[in-house]
């Protein structure tokens, strides 16, 4: 484990290798100078030796420790283990610092024939060393607890992202069918009313609209100058049918045509207004796209037909769940006496 990068960072949290030698050398100089102060009150060379006592119980007390914590972290690895593991940590501590204490002593007693204890040991001597080693021990937990909860972070915002993917996704491939199913009323009207050769090129135009479903609708946004070209291409498909009947002006300022938007958001607007109001020589249909505040509006005036067209009722309540799913700022629909407008939010490339 002291060898092995990968596994001090599975463990610890952060490859520890640096931060446990300047530990160790830190906390024996720490050690020395409170009980014997070597290099203020003896030569070097016998400081030297002296200190070098303080950094052999340093070394001991800290891996062995540092192999009691990893020990825990591997059979207590869970947030809901945390007291139960820094408890078992804290008695762990207090008997490592003692039997080294001890087993250390009684070796240099031993090899110097000198007697190392003395009276009162724990509380001079044992007891600041758990103090010190327990604060220092302690840098460990901080740092393996923040960096968990990062990653528990990261965890729950890539699961919350798979949910809203996955709802998007859903409400993605509700909306191709919505549009499936308006694009063969419209291809039953021109049947009814035209020829047979207009029908044949609303098919061909219809095949490149679809195209552009299957290779961009799957996003969950596009451009808008993307969205307002497919828009523009579905526009001219109509226009096969209503002639100068159907109108759309655009008022759209260039500054944000690199917004996102929902792929078909005005494509599906716009079809909404002429399917559900009159597009006639006597009641032409004037449709306008304009940027207003920061949203893109779609407006048409109320003039309803009178017999009502079979609707799935799902094109704007899918728009406005999608949006929902995206941004908090609000799809407004506005149905007024005279004029019914939706305002659909522009994103920024931030929250693409």
């Amino acid at each position: 484990m002291l060898f092995n990068k990968e596994r001090r960072i599975k463990y610890l949290g952060f490859n520890d290798i640096w931060f446990m030698v300047i530990g160790i050398v830190f906390l024996s100089f720490i050690t020395d100078y409170l009980f014997e102060n070597s290099f203020k009150r003896y030569p070097l060379p016998q400081a030297l030796l002296s200190w070098s006592i303080s950094l052999l119980f340093a070394t001991c007390d800290w891996t062995i420790i540092r192999a009691v914590i990893i020990w825990l972290r591997k059979k207590y690895p869970g947030f809901q283990d945390d007291f139960k593991r820094i408890i078992l940590l804290f008695a762990a501590i207090i008997v490592v610092v003692i039997s080294i204490d001890a087993l250390v002593g009684l070796s240099i007693s031993i090899l110097n024939d000198v007697a190392f204890y003395y009276p009162n040991r724990f509380s001079k001597v044992q007891l600041p060393i758990i103090i010190i080693s327990t604060m220092t021990m302690a840098i460990y937990e901080a740092i393996y607890y923040n960096i968990r909860l990062q990653k528990s972070i990261r965890q729950e915002e890539q699961s919350k992202q798979a949910i809203v993917q996955a709802q998007l996704d859903a409400l993605s491939n509700r909306s191709q069918p919505h549009f499936f199913f308006n694009s063969l009323n419209t291809l039953r009207d021109i049947i009814d009313h035209n020829s047979k050769e207009e029908a044949k090129l609303f098919v061909d135009q219809l095949s490149d609209v679809y195209r552009f479903i299957l290779n961009k609708g799957k996003n969950n946004q596009i451009e808008l100058k993307e969205e307002i070209a497919f828009a523009k291409a579905y526009v001219h498909i109509q226009s096969e049918r209503f002639g100068e009947n159907l109108k759309v002006e655009w008022n759209i300022s260039k500054k944000v045509l690199h917004c996102g938007i929902i792929p078909t958001s005005i494509q599906l607007l716009i079809e909404n207004a002429i399917k559900h109001n009159v597009v006639s020589k006597s009641q032409p249909l004037k449709i306008k796209v304009f940027e207003k505040g920061g949203d893109l509006v779609v407006e048409n005036p109320l003039q309803p037909k009178s017999s009502k067209i079979p609707s799935t009722k799902l094109g704007l309540k899918n728009l406005k769940q999608r949006y929902a799913l995206l941004t908090e700022q609000p799809l407004e629909i506005h149905a007024g006496q005279t004029i019914f407008r939706v305002s659909v939010p522009l994103l920024t490339k931030e929250k693409r």
